[in-house]
């Protein structure tokens, strides 16, 4: 199953963001070589700066895909004011190996 993880980060936190980037990147490559990632990214403000994520990962339900959420580095850093996860269904334009 796939899951949305809708993050929103806190305001004034955009250093932590970037301290800890290489950190959170790094989960997501390892989260790819286990073939959990369907694809991920950041919202952007006005300004163009991120200020929330969207990751979409595979699951088997509700609680793996939480433990997941909980293990990203940008959520151990206190980044996140909110994350909304809901399971997701990728209709449209799926990649083939996806």
């Amino acid at each position: 199953m796939l899951f949305a993880l809708i993050c929103k980060d806190r305001a004034g936190r955009l250093q932590v963001r970037l301290d800890t980037r290489p950190e959170h990147v790094a989960f997501l490559e390892g989260l790819n070589g286990e073939k959990k990632l369907a694809f991920a990214g950041p919202f952007l403000d006005t300004d163009g700066k991120p200020n929330g994520s969207l990751v979409v990962v595979e699951a088997p339900d509700l609680a793996a895909a939480e433990a997941l959420s909980a293990a990203d580095p940008y959520a151990k850093a206190g980044l996140f004011e909110s994350v909304e996860i809901r399971q997701w269904n990728w209709t449209f334009n799926k990649p083939a190996a996806a």
